[in-house]
């Protein structure tokens, strides 16, 4: 596989630009549609490509709208991701394929798999969040107080999170050691997207965390497609108790808690997760194929 991954901006039918990311058809025959975190640019990530070349998996992705070079789209929701992946799907001409997200990315990896179920074979959630209405979870237990800020004050409307985001005295986001371990590790990547993400200001920051705490425009429940659920037992910025109540609520859902992991550490369980994703995806396109 490419080390890199092709950039080319796709014109949508709404006269939006999606800026698209491709490793390209002969990467593999599964594609998989990575859904960046928040605040990241949508470049699929370089520690899982050794992984994804042997699976013979083709990384696709796009910069969410105001990120990278995407247009921005103001009160967007999480369901309109479903939209825009479709888009880029059919632009490439391919029909089938997984989704996998990180952070926020979760979230929206949940919503292509509740929206077009025709088309996605399996999802992974790292570290996602759940719907801000989840019934019976008390969505702030365990955060940090930088993740109480960041999506309290979303809470309160778009005012009030601005003025959070201007404030110079912001609470530092809480790491887990492990994560602290991991960003001087292979996951040191993350300084190539989220520098590029917060350059121009926290725009689309902002409306990435107004979309989290209103309604998400789908419900998980609905997700037909297997769903892989990790998450790590020391993440603060989103509690595994999210992930926890998302499992409760997926009847296809697979739940994996890694004790010692936070919020970024529980990437290094990647490549098994891209390993599950791969495996239950061929399984679905050819329900003959014996199990590996």
């Amino acid at each position: 596989m490419t080390e890199t991954a092709s950039e080319t901006d796709l014109a949508l039918a709404d006269g939006r630009t999606l800026h698209v990311y491709d490793t390209g058809p002969d990467s593999g025959d599964l594609a998989v549609f990575w859904h960046h975190g928040t605040p990241n640019i949508g470049a699929p990530p370089k520690p899982l490509f050794p992984v994804a070349a042997e699976l013979g998996i083709r990384w696709v992705a796009h910069d969410r709208p105001g990120y990278g070079g995407s247009t921005p789209v103001p009160g967007r929701d999480l369901a309109s991701a479903a939209a825009d992946v479709a888009s880029a799907a059919d632009a490439l001409g391919i029909d089938r394929f997984a989704v996998m997200g990180h952070s926020g990315g979760g979230s929206h990896a949940l919503g292509c798999g509740a929206l077009l179920p025709d088309r996605v074979l399996a999802v992974v959630s790292a570290a996602g969040m759940a719907p801000f209405d989840a019934d019976g979870l008390d969505w702030f237990a365990g955060m940090s107080e930088a993740s109480v800020g960041s999506l309290g004050s979303a809470a309160e409307g778009r005012a009030a999170k601005e003025r959070y985001e201007a404030a110079e005295d912001k609470p530092e986001m809480e790491f887990a050691p492990a994560d602290l371990a991991a960003f001087d590790g292979a996951w040191a990547w993350f300084g190539e997207v989220v520098g590029p993400a917060v350059e121009p200001g926290p725009a689309a920051l902002i409306d990435d965390d107004l979309a989290y705490v209103a309604r998400w425009g789908f419900d998980p429940a609905t997700i037909s497609a297997p769903v892989l659920l990790l998450h790590g037992g020391m993440d603060r910025v989103i509690p595994a108790s999210h992930a926890g109540w998302l499992a409760d609520h997926c009847p296809t859902a697979e739940l994996r808690v890694n004790p010692y992991d936070g919020h970024i550490s529980v990437l290094n369980s990647g490549e098994a997760a891209l390993r599950w994703l791969a495996e239950q995806s061929r399984r679905r396109r050819d329900p003959e194929r014996p199990r590996s």
